[in-house]
């Protein structure tokens, strides 16, 4: 039988402790990947922590990012990016198609 390990949020990945009650969410801001309940269990994450490049205003290398359009590029470089793209192959879904990118790009 095989052993499910537990998939973490891009907060937990990335250590940026932006979530609510992290310790740098007073003095930078609570992430909005960490609160939008829209995203809620995509990729098997809480609100879009496993789908945070969908969602405009995340912070990533020390810098709020914009719109999805504006951002992607970056994203597909992103390790957290890789890592929830390889282990949800060949389901991987850049989007639900129910959904588009909070910004509507």
């Amino acid at each position: 039988m095989k052993k499910e390990c537990k998939k973490i949020n891009c907060w937990e990945f990335k250590g940026c402790e932006r979530q609510p009650g992290g310790k740098k969410a007073g003095e930078l801001g609570v992430c909005p990947a960490a609160t939008d309940k829209v995203l809620d269990g995509l990729h098997d994450g809480k609100n879009a922590g496993r789908a945070c490049w969908l969602v405009a205003g995340t912070m990533c290398g020390g810098k709020v990012q914009g719109t999805f359009a504006q951002k992607y590029g970056n994203c597909e470089k992103c390790d957290f990016f890789k890592s929830v793209r390889a282990k949800k192959r060949p389901t991987f879904k850049i989007y639900p198609s129910a959904n588009k990118p909070k910004d509507g790009s």
